[in-house]
C-alpha cells in the first residue's frame, strides 16, 4: 500500500521548477501530486508521477539529484474534521507525521492526502484496521 514518490533537489532559484517541469513534459511524465518545501539556499521538490522510472531517468539524465520515498495514500472524508480523525487516531497511536500534502481527485466524497510517516507499516495497518481507505500506488499513478 505504499506509494513511489520521487523527491528532487533544486537550488532555490528562479527558473529551476520550469527545468524539472520541462524535462518531464518532454518525457511525456504526467504528475499527479506535488510538493514545494524550501529554505534560503536550496528547495525539495516532492512529486507523484505516472512513470517513476521513466521520471527518475531524465532528471539524472539532467544532471537533477533525485531520491524515492515510500509515501502513503490517504481517502479523507471531505467534510469538516475528516483530516482530524486521521491525524488524532495517529497522534493516540504515537506515529508522526512527518509531512503530508493533498491529492487532487475529482470525486466529491474524497479528497487524498498523502503522508510521510515515520512508522509507515504500523500506520498503514492502524488506518486499516479503523476503516480508512489506503490507495494502492499502482492506483495513484494512474488517477
Amino acid at each position: 500500500m505504499r506509494v513511489k514518490q520521487i523527491s528532487v533537489f533544486l537550488e532555490n532559484k528562479a527558473g529551476r521548477l520550469s527545468e524539472v517541469t520541462a524535462i518531464l513534459a518532454e518525457a511525456q511524465i504526467n504528475i499527479r501530486a506535488l510538493s514545494v518545501a524550501d529554505t534560503s539556499d536550496f528547495g525539495v521538490l516532492r512529486l507523484i508521477v505516472n512513470d517513476n522510472q521513466k521520471a527518475l531517468e531524465a532528471l539524472k539524465n539532467n544532471g537533477f539529484s533525485v531520491g524515492v520515498t515510500d509515501v502513503v495514500a490517504v481517502e479523507v472524508a471531505d467534510r469538516p474534521g475528516g483530516l482530524h480523525q486521521i491525524l488524532d487516531l495517529l497522534h493516540k497511536a504515537k506515529i508522526n507525521v512527518e509531512y503530508m500534502y493533498a491529492f487532487v481527485q475529482q470525486n466529491g466524497n474524497h479528497a487524498v492526502m498523502i503522508f510521510r510517516f515515520d512508522h509507515i507499516d504500523e500506520a498503514v495497518k492502524l488506518l486499516e484496521q479503523n476503516g480508512l481507505t489506503v490507495i494502492d500506488g499502482a492506483k495513484v499513478y494512474t488517477m
